[in-house]
């Protein structure tokens, strides 16, 4: 039963590793990035809610003086973590992508030095510096003929990081206050929709459904079931029965990997061997990371 969970940080890793294969597709449909935000977490709240509804209609609740909480999940998490991850996967291979974001344990540790006041050893800096060179190889800064990137790319990417850390600390901030895991997804679907509406052509939706009823909708539907509703699942029941330390090791490891291949098969982002030695050099620089940290 132990390594049956194991496999689920892995699925969790892959699930989310998929993420870019969906924004291109609907990207090429024409729809922007605060589109393509928009539908995503309107489907994902809107399954949330349902759920919840049916399972446990108690995790709806929460108390308005702790709403800035979710609003900052939602605001500073959820909506700018996807709409800079979003551009990044427009403007970068999908495995530099996915290594700029995966860098987020390292902005969490810096945050937590500065305002959680947690010791910053020097094992923890020495991994950040071999997560940044690893990061730099997959960039294919090294060598002519890698990976295209642009900055404006590599900026996003960093951005998606960072929001991506903010959204650790203040879901943190939520747990602590004894909110559960699936409420604090569920209002940052709610507050990230909020915040992308506006923004939406819902038009662009609305055409790309229609060119395809069935299919389309289903890609929709799969589109927050599988980069959203099913990698939150899997990575929350892992977490409770196998561990922190052990699921977000494999599912910081196997989510640029992941995207890796989807961007090689789907795409044909053939790697370099440096960019393959930085991408195994940033998951073992990760890894030892969240290991230090978890015993910190």
């Amino acid at each position: 039963m132990k390594k049956l969970i194991l496999i689920l940080p892995v699925l969790t890793g892959i699930m989310w590793g998929s993420v870019g294969t969906f924004v291109r597709k609907l990207t090429e449909a024409g729809a922007d990035t605060f589109t393509i935000l928009a539908i995503r977490t309107l489907i994902a709240a809107l399954l949330l809610m349902g759920i919840l509804l049916i399972t446990n209609k108690d995790l709806l609740k929460i108390k308005i003086k702790d709403a800035w909480i979710f609003a900052a999940c939602g605001l500073l998490g959820t909506f700018s973590l996807n709409v800079c991850y979003t551009e990044a996967i427009n403007h970068l291979s999908l495995s530099l992508a996915a290594v700029l974001l995966s860098l987020s344990p390292v902005y969490v540790v810096i945050i937590a030095g500065l305002f959680l006041k947690e010791k910053l050893t020097s094992r923890k800096v020495l991994c950040m510096i071999l997560a940044l060179i690893g990061c730099a190889l997959v960039s294919g800064l090294f060598e002519s003929g890698g990976f295209s990137w642009s900055l404006s790319g590599i900026i996003f990417g960093i951005l998606a990081g960072f929001f991506c850390g903010l959204y650790s600390v203040f879901s943190k901030v939520a747990t602590d206050r004894g909110y559960d895991p699936v409420t604090i997804t569920f209002y940052s679907m709610i507050f990230a929709f909020a915040a992308s509406a506006p923004f939406t052509e819902w038009p662009v939706i609305g055409s790309f459904v229609e060119a395809a009823p069935v299919g389309n909708s289903l890609f929709l539907l799969a589109c927050s079931a599988v980069t959203i509703i099913l990698p939150y699942v899997l990575f929350t029941y892992a977490i409770n029965h196998g561990g922190a330390g052990k699921t977000t090791i494999i599912s910081s490891a196997s989510e640029p990997s992941s995207a890796m291949i989807f961007g090689i098969i789907l795409f044909a982002e053939m790697p370099t061997l440096l960019s393959i030695a930085g991408l195994i050099i940033t998951i073992i620089a990760l890894t030892l990371l969240c290991r230090e940290d978890e015993s910190a």
